[in-house]
């Protein structure tokens, strides 16, 4: 049975373990926050281990050179199973999470951080009793949960939309200013100047994997001679299997500079006046730091936020990406040029959706603080 506390007594440094993958398919966002949230702990004395699966273009070698170890579960022997998220049934994963976790001490770990959509109760009450504390990283609210402190950090109309979904005793830390964000985008913040709405450098992200194409699509909507005179900074990851063409793409591009797994996206965040992005966990990393954007809804997980946060003002959602065409992103490049006073009340919007800065409280909840 889980601990709603740590062990009395208890000596040395906490371990904490976070289950958490990435792949082609699924992207590295998951991956990308929990190292953040793993160098803050790290830096406060914790001891952090990440359990990850082994999936066809996982960050498991960017993890390990960050300086964590890796506990690789098998690559699935089937890898069209139809349990997208974790690749297996749930319960084979909760029983190699298990072995993984007893393997590593005898003692229960004091925290194990599950950041997984394909993860819920049924796994979390299987692993629960190796743990002294279970948090759950969840941004849907569409399943029920076993843990004691559960963090999302995603805006919702609903006032709680985790009621009957955990247990009566867990701590729900829900709402903007528990984002999720790397120290980089804090000093960025503090250099922050006030935008006026005219566009004149535009930034170009799609995440880490960018599976359904944007970046490309978004650099053909750039080589519209309407926008010849806009610079460009386009962003990809080292996962991105279509980075080559799109390197090659923007070299033949006046004006439009390529990124390729970098560590100063918020550097690239501050400078620009316009973002083209996905609708994932980037658009807080963009409302933090006032970028207004043009949003495309690339996975399902991301239709309420991108819709919500349209329908807030702090950013105009172009579509998904079934239906935008680069005729669709011209448009809305368009748009934002004619009318600098829409993209300035959309970036005064974004600053106001954020609300107070709660990091700290994330991690001495994780370290086992009140």
């Amino acid at each position: 049975m889980m601990h709603n506390g740590l062990v009395p007594g208890a000596s040395g440094p906490k371990s904490i373990f976070i289950r958490v993958d990435s792949s082609y398919q699924m992207g590295t966002g998951h991956v990308m926050r929990c190292l953040t949230l793993a160098a803050e702990l790290r830096q406060r004395g914790a001891e952090v281990t990440f359990i990850c699966r082994d999936l066809p273009g996982n960050l498991a070698g960017h993890i390990r050179s960050q300086g964590y170890t890796v506990e690789l579960l098998p690559r699935p022997d089937d890898p069209s199973y139809a349990a997208f998220w974790l690749q297996t049934d749930w319960r084979t994963d909760a029983l190699e999470t298990v072995q993984r976790l007893t393997q590593a001490s005898p003692a229960p770990a004091d925290c194990l951080i599950a950041d997984h959509y394909g993860i819920d109760r049924r796994w979390e009450q299987v692993v629960s009793a190796q743990v002294n504390r279970l948090m759950v990283i969840d941004d849907l609210a569409d399943r029920p949960h076993h843990c004691s402190l559960l963090l999302d950090a995603n805006a919702s109309s609903a006032r709680d939309r985790y009621q009957g979904l955990v247990p009566d005793g867990c701590v729900k830390l829900t709402g903007t200013g528990y984002t999720i964000l790397r120290p980089e985008f804090r000093l960025a913040k503090r250099r922050l100047a006030e935008r006026d709405g005219r566009v004149r450098r535009v930034l170009v992200f799609f995440g880490g994997t960018d599976p359904t194409g944007e970046t490309l699509r978004a650099l053909h909507a750039l080589q519209n001679p309407a926008f010849a005179h806009l610079h460009a900074d386009v962003v990809v990851g080292g996962m991105n299997c279509s980075k080559e063409a799109i390197a090659a793409l923007c070299s033949s591009m006046p004006g439009v500079e390529y990124h390729c797994q970098i560590d100063y996206i918020a550097e690239l965040m501050r400078k620009a006046d316009l973002s083209i992005g996905a609708g994932g966990s980037t658009t807080w990393e963009r409302c933090y730091l006032g970028l207004p954007s043009l949003t495309i809804v690339t996975a399902d997980n991301q239709r309420e936020i991108t819709g919500l946060v349209h329908d807030l003002g702090a950013a105009y959602r172009l579509g998904e990406t079934s239906d935008v065409t680069v005729h669709d992103i011209e448009q809305g490049l368009s748009l934002m040029l004619a009318h600098p006073s829409l993209v300035k009340e959309m970036s005064d919007k974004a600053l106001q959706l954020m609300g107070e800065d709660r990091w700290d409280e994330v991690i001495t909840r994780i370290m086992g603080g009140d």
